[in-house]
C-alpha cells in the first residue's frame, strides 16, 4: 500500500513539472532559447525640462532683534513654534530703560523752567536774545532726547509683523545681548502660497530658465502627490558654497503646510525643445549618466550590446539624443535575461 502511495505521488509531482514552462533547447547546442520583443525606433518632439532638487522654504524671511542692547527678560516662544501678527515674542529687562526715560524726564523739566526763567529775563531786558535762544535750544534737545528714549523703550520689546514661526531661535533669557544682534530666524506664513522650494541648477540650466515658467513638484514629505508650482525668481549670483546657481519655485500646495527644510524635486519646463528618440524603460539594460545600452536584433536569432546616448527618462519612457548606429528596432522584453552570446527568438 505504502508503495502505491509513493509512486502517486511521483506521478503528481511528474505532471505539475510538466505543467510548468521551461526555456526552449537549442537542439543543436543544447543553449537556451530566450523569447523576446522587438520594436522599431520611433521619435517624437520633446518640450525641454530641467530637473533640480531643493529644500522647501518660505518667501518672507525675517530675523528679529532688539533694537538696543541689555538682558533678555522673557522669550515668549520656543524654536518650531508658529506665532500670529502681533503678537510679543521676546522682552529685554527695563530697568535700565526705565531709568533713561525717567532721566530723559527730568531734563525737559529742567529745561522748560530754565527757558521759562529766560524768557521772563528777557521781557525785563536782563538777558539777552543770544541767551533766551540757548536755552530754547536745551529745551529742543531734552525734549528730542526724551522722544528717542522712549522710542527705544518700546523697541524693548519684540513683536511679530505677521503670521509665522521660530525656525532657529539664537538667545535664551537672561543673556546680554548688543542692539541688532538677531534672537530668532523666522519664516513667514501669511499666506498658503509662500511657501517656495529652492533648487540649485547648472549654468546652462540657469539660462534656460525664465520667470514665470510652470513646474511639477513631488515632496518626499508628501509621496504620490504633485504640486503645481511656478518659477518665481533666479538669483543672480552662483551658490559660493556649492557653486550651482539657485532658483526660487513657488508652489501651490492646496492647503497642505510642508516643513521648511522638507527636501523635494522639481521639474521645469522650458521654452526649448527638440526631436528624441523615444524607447520603453525596460529596454535599457544598464544606464550611467547619460550613458546606457540596450539589446539590438544581430541577424535572425542573435542579439548586440549597443552603447545609447540619454536625453532624459522618466517611469515609463527613455529619450535618447540619437537613433543607435546601424539599426531601426531594439529588444523590448527579457534584456536583462541577455547576452551577446544568447540565442533569441522573436514573438509578436
Amino acid at each position: 500500500m505504502k508503495k502505491i502511495q509513493l509512486t502517486a505521488i511521483a506521478l503528481a509531482l511528474f505532471m505539475v513539472s510538466c505543467s510548468e514552462k521551461h526555456p526552449e533547447k537549442n537542439r543543436h547546442g543544447g543553449q537556451d532559447i530566450i523569447p523576446v520583443k522587438i520594436s522599431p525606433l520611433s521619435s517624437e518632439e520633446v518640450s525641454g525640462s530641467v530637473l533640480a532638487t531643493g529644500l522647501v522654504s518660505t518667501e518672507d524671511q525675517a530675523n528679529y532683534s532688539f533694537k538696543i542692547g541689555g538682558v533678555i527678560s522673557r522669550i515668549w516662544v520656543e524654536e518650531g513654534q508658529s506665532f500670529r501678527k502681533g503678537q510679543l515674542l521676546a522682552t529685554l529687562n527695563t530697568t535700565e530703560i526705565a531709568a533713561g526715560h525717567a532721566q530723559a524726564d527730568l531734563n525737559v523739566a529742567k529745561a522748560q523752567r530754565d527757558y521759562n526763567r529766560a524768557h521772563n529775563l528777557y521781557k525785563d531786558s536782563v538777558f539777552s536774545l543770544e541767551q533766551l535762544q540757548n536755552t530754547r535750544t536745551a529745551l529742543e534737545v531734552a525734549q528730542k532726547s526724551k522722544q528717542a528714549t522712549a522710542f527705544n523703550e518700546r523697541y524693548a520689546k519684540i513683536y511679530a509683523v505677521s503670521d509665522g514661526f521660530v525656525s532657529k531661535k539664537l538667545a535664551n533669557e537672561g543673556e546680554i545681548v548688543s542692539g541688532g544682534m538677531p534672537v530668532f530666524l523666522t519664516n513667514s506664513t501669511q499666506k498658503n502660497n509662500s511657501y517656495l522650494l529652492k533648487v540649485g541648477v547648472t549654468d546652462l540650466e540657469w539660462a534656460a530658465v525664465r520667470t514665470g515658467q510652470p513646474a511639477s513638484v513631488t515632496l518626499d514629505g508628501y509621496p504620490g502627490r504633485k504640486f503645481e508650482a511656478a518659477v518665481f525668481r533666479k538669483l543672480q549670483s552662483a551658490d559660493r558654497e556649492i557653486g550651482s546657481f539657485q532658483v526660487e519655485l513657488k508652489l501651490h500646495l492646496d492647503g497642505v503646510v510642508p516643513a521648511v527644510g522638507m527636501f523635494g524635486k522639481a521639474e521645469i519646463k522650458t521654452d526649448q525643445s527638440e526631436k528624441s528618440v523615444v524607447i520603453p524603460y525596460n529596454a535599457l539594460v544598464e544606464a550611467d549618466g547619460e550613458e546606457g545600452f540596450v539589446f539590438v536584433p544581430d541577424g535572425k536569432n542573435r542579439v548586440k550590446k549597443v552603447p545609447v546616448n540619454i536625453l532624459k527618462f522618466d517611469n515609463t519612457k527613455v529619450y535618447l539624443k540619437e537613433k543607435p548606429a546601424g539599426t531601426d528596432a531594439i529588444v523590448v522584453s527579457n534584456s536583462a535575461y541577455l547576452n551577446e552570446q544568447s540565442i533569441i527568438k522573436i514573438i509578436r
